[in-house]
């Protein structure tokens, strides 16, 4: 449940930027800098309520991944198409992960192996029809923002209380933004539905499903946190037909059944395997 609800607020985070980034007139330096410090607030706020038994924690290289990941996202978006800048951060997202899970030790049964192929199947098809060669900078930026994004993923394995560990890398992610701001003054463009999107992304989607996120990778493996973020496109895709009335295609059915089917093998493979080594 947990896992669920952390991936509808990734895929509300990309709903959010897309609306803030295309109808309004918001410039991504701005929309990275109300989204990061929105959620420091909000996560201090909610670290100061329990009694003062916790403080923020987080670390800096956690902050850094966080902020190259926030920066990275907005600023790709405003050239990407939505489809391709879902393949390059998600495929950055996957290797980095799944990368890292193998060299310590994780090892993908064939089965496993055949779920995590049909998922990436399911996903190159949703986004077939938008791929094309993208702008090399905006790619470079989706793809580092995928990187980032993963190893903030491991880092928040086993990292302490995650509200007080989000909230302290939201702390020190926040002036980085800002500073961003500052570089790009000249180009600040800011208007009020703008703000409030970036405000609601921050907050919510991004500082309140990043905890919950933190709390679920405690039972997860490395292979399987990057597994199931794939379906977070055709949750996106599926708030697009809901939110923006984006037409329902037979294609976006049949890849989101072969994503959501692909991460079901992973993971369900994954719990039968768990559950008999302990049985033994």
């Amino acid at each position: 449940m947990l896992t669920l609800l952390a991936l509808l607020a990734f895929a509300g985070n990309s709903l959010l930027c897309r609306l803030a980034l295309t109808r309004t007139t918001i410039d991504a330096a701005s929309f990275t800098t109300i989204r990061l410090v929105s959620g420091a607030v909000v996560l201090s706020l909610l670290v100061r309520l329990r009694a003062g038994r916790h403080r923020p924690q987080g670390s800096w290289p956690s902050a850094v991944a966080l902020f190259v990941y926030a920066a990275g996202f907005s600023f790709a978006y405003l050239t990407l198409p939505a489809g391709t800048g879902a393949l390059l951060l998600f495929g950055a997202v996957q290797a980095t992960m799944i990368s890292v899970g193998v060299i310590r030790g994780e090892r993908l049964t064939m089965v496993q192996g055949s779920g995590l192929l049909l998922a990436y199947l399911g996903l190159i098809g949703l986004v077939l029809p938008g791929l094309a060669a993208p702008p090399l900078l905006s790619a470079a930026l989706m793809l580092t923002a995928g990187v980032a994004w993963g190893v903030y993923s491991l880092r928040g394995k086993g990292a302490g209380d995650p509200t007080a560990v989000t909230a302290g890398n939201f702390l020190r992610a926040a002036p980085m933004a800002i500073a961003l701001s500052a570089a790009a003054s000249a180009t600040r463009t800011v208007d009020l539905r703008g703000a409030m999107y970036a405000v609601a992304s921050g907050a919510l989607a991004s500082g309140v499903g990043y905890t919950v996120w933190y709390t679920a990778l405690r039972g997860l493996r490395a292979t399987t946190a990057a597994t199931v973020q794939l379906s977070v496109p055709v949750i996106a895709a599926v708030g697009g037909v809901v939110l923006l009335r984006e037409p329902i295609t037979t294609r976006l059915l049949v890849a989101g059944l072969a994503i959501l089917g692909g991460v079901a093998l992973v993971v369900l493979t994954t719990h039968r395997t768990v559950s008999s080594q302990l049985e033994e």
